[in-house]
């Protein structure tokens, strides 16, 4: 694809985007936005898992990573299955989520440490940046 033609894909894009209420991404990306809860993706990415494998995967509560799973697949994320007395736990929408993931490593990349060095997010709830 030519220069010109990316530029007006992406003119088009921000066009559409500007036009559209933000609060479906603005919950996307808070559900995604929380490190227990990003670990559970990743962690179901490599697949199927129960919520005990993952409650001792994370260092968690129960009850705690119940909730995460609960938030995850209220936005869609996540899907479960009944297996006997335990439920199993999988990536939704697989494809597209890892896309996402890919997307943000790419974008962490290009940015470097801009992201936790902002003054907004970089330091929240007394986290240190890493250097």
């Amino acid at each position: 694809m030519n220069e010109n033609v990316a530029e007006g894909a992406f003119a088009e894009a921000a066009d559409l985007s500007a036009e559209t209420d933000p609060t479906a991404a603005v919950c996307l990306f808070h559900s995604l936005a929380d490190p227990a809860r990003l670990t559970i993706l990743r962690h179901l990415a490599l697949g199927e898992h129960r919520v005990v494998d993952l409650t001792a995967h994370l260092g968690l509560a129960q009850s705690t990573t119940s909730a995460h799973l609960a938030c995850l697949r209220d936005c869609g994320l996540v899907s479960s299955r009944t297996v006997g007395r335990a439920s199993m736990y999988s990536l939704a929408v697989s494809r597209e989520l890892m896309d996402l993931l890919s997307a943000a490593e790419r974008l962490l990349a290009a940015t470097r440490d801009a992201v936790t060095l902002c003054p907004t997010y970089g330091h929240r709830h007394g986290d240190q940046a890493q250097s």
